[in-house]
């Protein structure tokens, strides 16, 4: 490709609203272009770089058997009404209306319309397990669309979905796609870490979300030294060191406590630590009452709560439905004679204290020397609490380090989130009806372009291409474009090296610093300059990492770029 033919604006300077580094570069480099807030053009540079990440995934679905297909992006909003998420997805959702009325929406995902198809056209368990996949623009109404392509509101994406008729069917597709995602982002030059995660709205109780370190990521994962652990902040665990020595039972008596409203101002008060106080919270859980108890040095993590209590909202009681239902206000709340909530949970730094503060269900009162079992009741315990950095890990007992990230993919059993809902069964090996066991599985394809140049960032603050999804593999920089032996040269280097390479060849009549500027902006893996040696047949080469560019001849080129891109 001739560089003079080949749409590239440059800018000296990035917008002064991009702030991450990955936005800067590929609207200097001219690889997008803003059309308004939050939807952006792939500009030839931008699209090369995209279609090659695309390949890359078309390639490893086509390895583990799972074909390509693709759905509308305009859909009836009925299919979102039957699953339940046309409201819980909220405002997120572009939706609008045909002439004749009908609702509709622009897909933010697919999950609803590959369901539909499935229950009308897989029957039976012979026909599973069975898994298809789709690259394709999304589309979702971000209230601070920000970073370029790490938060849009239209973006590409790979949505793929599995049908299975056992559990044991979808372990396995699961399995292959992790490991399919593991070698997609390899290949991109992407580092990722597997992680254990939410799975919010999409439903489900089991997805793993792959996180690639960056300083402008959003998501924060917790991770081990060893690498055996990894979670993402709302779902991370952690081993609790504290323990309390054994007490006998102490008489239990209600104190005075005045504006106490917080943990510190009572600890402070009554000259406990914190660690003496269970601290009770009361959530709304869909329909339900829950009392939440922790530990006072700790805190409630909600995502943890919400899959404990298995609900689609949970929410902390407002003030005046706190007063209603305890009687009490903010700090006065206690799991002591607390028949008004419909269920006690609690987290595990709970057991195993003796003689603690909790609230005695009147504003500013509390009891002392309350025990579990003798005073209070929980119905159940379990982890609730937000893990801390520094604190050990579950698995090798290391102290959790945070690290911010961006995610750039998801994968989720679903199992019979929506079959259920939507009617797709099948007929078993017994002709018993059973609903289709889903799995969901995503890359942001764009989003993983934006982490790739964000973890490949060169030391003057261009880009260092991966050489599977660079634009170009080869850049061809001619000093002068009236030296014929220049000109001989850099032509006779673009024809051979195109057969095997994709070769960027700058023939523009442009200043040096011009090119070399641009240059550093296109990232290719090997830039060849041919300058005032090209009549003694030598040229330099340079790798966007190298701080200078290294003079080889003409007959050592071709033993070099096979080293270097084989």
């Amino acid at each position: 490709m001739r560089q003079s033919k080949f749409f590239m604006p440059t800018l000296k300077e990035a917008p002064a609203d991009a702030v991450a580094e990955s936005h800067k570069l590929m609207l200097r480099g001219g690889y997008i272009r803003q059309v308004t807030a939050g939807v952006y053009a792939y500009l030839p540079l931008g699209y090369r770089v995209l279609r090659k990440a695309e390949a890359i995934i078309e390639e490893e679905m086509e390895n583990i058997n799972v074909p390509e297909m693709i759905m509308p992006h305009l859909l009836p909003a009925t299919l979102w009404q039957e699953s339940g998420r046309y409201k819980k997805y909220g405002a997120e959702m572009f939706k609008l209306k045909d002439r004749h009325g009908r609702e509709s929406l622009l897909g933010p995902t697919h999950e609803e319309t590959f369901t539909e198809i499935i229950a009308k056209n897989l029957k039976s368990y012979k026909q599973m397990p069975m898994a298809l996949y789709q690259i394709q623009t999304k589309f979702r109404d971000e209230n601070r669309p920000r970073f370029g392509l790490l938060r849009g509101r239209e973006f590409v994406m790979l949505d793929g979905y599995s049908f299975a008729a056992t559990r044991d069917q979808l372990d396995q597709q699961f399995d292959d796609q992790k490991n399919a995602y593991k070698r997609i982002f390899k290949r991109a030059g992407v580092t990722v870490h597997p992680v254990i995660a939410d799975s919010g709205t999409m439903g489900g109780k089991n997805s793993t979300e792959f996180q690639a370190p960056a300083a402008i990521g959003e998501d924060t994962i917790a991770t081990n030294e060893s690498g055996t652990y990894a979670a993402n902040l709302e779902m991370a665990k952690s081993i609790d060191t504290f323990k309390q020595e054994a007490e006998d039972a102490k008489e239990l008596t209600k104190v005075s406590t005045p504006d106490c409203d917080t943990i510190d101002k009572l600890a402070k008060f009554l000259n406990v630590p914190a660690t003496r106080i269970v601290k009770s919270i009361l959530y709304i859980a869909d329909d339900q009452k829950v009392l939440v108890l922790i530990r006072g040095d700790k805190q409630i993590n909600e995502v943890k709560l919400g899959h404990v209590l298995d609900a689609d909202e949970v929410r902390e009681a407002n003030t005046s439905e706190l007063k209603e239902i305890t009687g009490s206000e903010k700090g006065g709340v206690g799991p002591i004679n607390a028949d008004w909530a419909d269920k006690i949970v609690a987290d595990e730094t709970v057991k195993g204290l003796y003689n603690v503060v909790v609230g005695a269900n009147e504003t500013d009162y509390q009891f002392e020397n309350a025990n579990l079992d003798r005073d209070f009741k929980v119905d159940e315990f379990a982890d609730l609490r937000i893990a801390n950095e520094g604190e050990p890990d579950p698995v090798d007992h290391e102290p959790l380090k945070f690290t911010t990230s961006i995610e750039v993919g998801h994968i989720f059993k679903l199992g019979t989130y929506y079959t259920k809902t939507m009617g797709a069964d099948f007929l078993d090996n017994n002709g018993k009806a059973k609903p289709v066991i889903m799995g969901s599985y995503g890359i942001g394809v764009t989003r993983m372009l934006s982490a790739i140049v964000e973890q490949h960032l060169t030391k003057n603050n261009a880009i260092a291409w991966p050489k599977e999804v660079a634009p170009f593999k080869v850049h061809i920089i001619q000093m002068k474009m009236n030296n014929d032996e220049q000109t001989e040269l850099a032509e006779k280097f673009e024809k051979e090296l195109s057969a095997k390479y994709d070769v960027l060849y700058d023939d523009r009549k442009e200043r040096p610093g011009v090119k070399f500027n641009d240059a550093d902006l296109v990232g290719a893996p090997v830039r060849i300059t041919i300058g005032r040696k090209a009549a003694d047949g030598i040229v330099e080469v340079k790798r966007p990492t190298d701080e200078k560019a290294t003079e080889i001849s003409v007959d050592e080129l071709d033993g070099f770029l096979t080293k270097e891109l084989g």
